[in-house]
C-alpha cells in the first residue's frame, strides 16, 4: 500500500509544532542563570510559564540529548555538556571575544576594577568575557552572568549603540515588562544618550545596586558581528563617580579604539 502523502497544510502544521517545541526547549535552557547550579521542575515552570506536562516532556528530551543533566537523588536539573559545548563554540568562533580578553586584562589592571564585554540576551545583558583587577573587593560576575539593561552601564551602552528603530522597539519591550518603571526607563535612556553624545561613554551610578558604579561604551564590530558593549565597573568606594568621569571613562574609550584596531589587523583579528 502506498503511503499517504501529507497535504501542504499538514506539513505546515507539523513544522509549526516542531518550531514551537524548539522555542519552548530553548526557553527551558534560558531559564538557567550563571548563579544557578541546579533547578527543579517547579523552578522551570515558574521561570518559563510553561505547563508542568510540557516542562516534563521537554526536560526529558533535553536530558536525552545531553543539553541537561538530571540528578535523580535530588530531582533537579543542571546544564549539560552539549549546552556547554555549544556555548563555548559560539564564543570561540566570535573574533571580538577572542581578541578582547588581553585588552580586558590590561584595562582591569590599569583601572583597578572589573572590565567586561557583553551583549543583549532578550531583556537582559549577558557577559561574554571579563577580567577582574586583583584585590579583595571586586564584582563577582563571570561569563554567562546576566544583568538588567536599563539599570546598568553595559545595558545602556548597548542601547545607545542600537539603530534608532531597534532602540525604540527595545524600549517598548522594557516598558511592557516593567510598566511601573516607564518614566525611569525613558529617563535612563535619555540621559545615557546625552552623556554618550557629550563624553563618548555612558555612566551608571548606583542604579543597579546602590554601591556599584560603572561606565560603558557600545562597540559594533566591522565584520558584521552583533553589537556588544564594553564596561568597567566596581564598588563605589573604589570606583567613585569622579573616577568614572575623570579617568575610567577615557580609558574605556581608548580600549574600544584599540579593540577595533586589533580586529582590523588581518594578522591578529582572525587568527
Amino acid at each position: 500500500m502506498r503511503k499517504r502523502t501529507k497535504t501542504p497544510d499538514e506539513v505546515a502544521a507539523d513544522d509549526s509544532v516542531a518550531a514551537s517545541s524548539l522555542v519552548r526547549g530553548l526557553e527551558i535552557l534560558r531559564a538557567f542563570r550563571a548563579t544557578d547550579s541546579t533547578l527543579g521542575n517547579q523552578d522551570l515552570i515558574d521561570r518559563t510559564g510553561l505547563a508542568k506536562a510540557t516542562v516534563s516532556r521537554l526536560t526529558y528530551a533535553l536530558v536525552s540529548m545531553g543539553y541537561l543533566n538530571y540528578d535523580e537523588a535530588m530531582g533537579r536539573y543542571s546544564i549539560g555538556p552539549s549546552t556547554v559545548s555549544l556555548g563555548y563554540s559560539a564564543l570561540s568562533s566570535t573574533p571580538v571575544v577572542r581578541v578582547v580578553q588581553p585588552l580586558l586584562r590590561r584595562l582591569a589592571d590599569k583601572t583597578g576594577v572589573a572590565a567586561a564585554l557583553g551583549t543583549r540576551n532578550g531583556l537582559e545583558m549577558i557577559y561574554l568575557a571579563n577580567s577582574r583587577a586583583y584585590g579583595p573587593v571586586t564584582l563577582q560576575l563571570n561569563v554567562g552572568s546576566q544583568l538588567p539593561i536599563w539599570r546598568t552601564a553595559m545595558g545602556l551602552a548597548y542601547v545607545v549603540g542600537m539603530m534608532p528603530e531597534l532602540r525604540s522597539d527595545l524600549i517598548k519591550q522594557l516598558i511592557a515588562s516593567e510598566p511601573k518603571s516607564r518614566r525611569a526607563i525613558r529617563q535612563a535612556v535619555d540621559e545615557a544618550m546625552d552623556t554618550y553624545r557629550e563624553r563618548g561613554y555612558v555612566c551608571s551610578f548606583g542604579a543597579w545596586y546602590s554601591y556599584i558604579n560603572a561606565v560603558g561604551v557600545p562597540f559594533r564590530p566591522t565584520d558584521g558581528s552583533p553589537l556588544v558593549a564594553l564596561t568597567c565597573g566596581g564598588i563605589s568606594d573604589i570606583l567613585s563617580r569622579d573616577a568614572c568621569l575623570s579617568t575610567v571613562g577615557h580609558e574605556l574609550v581608548a580600549a574600544a579604539r584599540h579593540l577595533r584596531e586589533r580586529l582590523e589587523d588581518p594578522t591578529i583579528g582572525h587568527t
